[in-house]
């Protein structure tokens, strides 16, 4: 049961093993992409057609009548990865060897949604991937094996997730194999400890120029797959249009005298810059609204009614 492309390696991994059979793929329903709005199918749909493995594609997985249809599968072990919806206890119940859960938290620390996303902006230097038994609570069920990541200083939640896939995937095996064979042991996990994401909105990427610039970078690397870390500018009809902000750097600002938050300014040599709460962020790759991304140089060249102005 997983959806996104995170889930596409575990998927893999279990279909590729020697001792599992994959005998369905549980994922969210297609939905439209893109400006053009094509309907399109979820990553591990794809992978499982591939396979010829079938798809379920419920809209609500706690309608009464899904559970009946997994019964009717009766699965021996569900395998939990990223699916989007909360999974009701009457299929959590089904199979012999529980429903476990890939998550990519060391948990307790970063249940819920978003952890990939909140363990680079909240500046964790480690996480990892648990690999735990569900129960009815978030992320709360005990605990069958983890492995610590080291989270890079440039790290962005792509290639964490990147990482984390491809470990959950060894892992998860590994765990079967131990699980079902009754070599593991569960460890409770320690509940005082535990810490919360959240489900993230397109607000979330919303820049405040108040905070330090290392928080705001740390912001850009988070979300850069989604919501994505942007501001506003007004064009030079007076037109208010969003400004992506792609890749940043921290540095200290040169003119200690800059008070204006979001105050957009260079250094003479094709560099941006903009003040933020604590020192400047150096913006090195942008996206405005409705073009394709460029650099420091491309901005200053084709947006230079806009220096010395401050960003929203």
């Amino acid at each position: 049961m997983g959806t996104p492309e995170f889930a596409v390696p575990i998927l893999e991994a279990l279909i590729k093993s020697d001792f599992i059979e994959v005998i369905s793929t549980v994922c969210n329903q297609d939905k439209l992409v893109g400006r053009k709005q094509i309907l399109t199918p979820p990553p591990t749909k794809i992978l499982a057609e591939k396979y010829n493995i079938p798809v379920l594609q419920p809209d609500k997985i706690r309608k009464p009548e899904w559970t009946e249809k997994i019964k009717e599968l009766n699965p021996e072990l569900i395998v939990v990865a990223a699916f989007g919806q909360i999974i009701p206890k009457t299929i959590l119940d089904i199979p012999k060897y529980k429903a476990i859960n890939v998550h990519g938290s060391l948990l307790p620390k970063l249940r819920g949604a978003s952890p990939v996303q909140f363990a680079i902006l909240e500046g964790y230097e480690k996480t990892g991937v648990t690999i735990m038994i569900m129960d009815e609570l978030m992320d709360h069920g005990p605990i069958l094996s983890q492995k610590k990541i080291k989270i890079e200083p440039k790290e962005t939640s792509k290639t964490l997730f990147e990482k984390m896939a491809k470990i959950g995937a060894s892992l998860l095996i590994e765990t079967i194999s131990k699980w079902i064979s009754g070599q593991l042991k569960v460890t409770e996990q320690n509940h005082d400890e535990m810490t919360l994401t959240k489900i993230l909105s397109k607000e979330d990427g919303k820049i405040n120029w108040q905070n330090s610039a290392e928080k705001i970078e740390r912001q850009i690397r988070a979300f850069n797959i989604w919501p994505g870390t942007f501001c506003f500018f007004k064009d030079r009809d007076g037109k208010e249009r969003r400004l992506k902000i792609l890749e940043a750097d921290i540095t200290v600002c040169a003119n200690k005298k800059l008070k204006d938050y979001g105050f957009l300014f260079t250094d003479g040599k094709n560099n941006l810059f903009v003040k933020t709460g604590k020192d400047c962020l150096k913006l090195t790759k942008i996206q405005p609204e409705g073009k394709n991304q460029i650099n420091a140089t491309g901005f200053i060249g084709g947006y230079s009614f806009l220096i010395n102005k401050i960003l929203k």
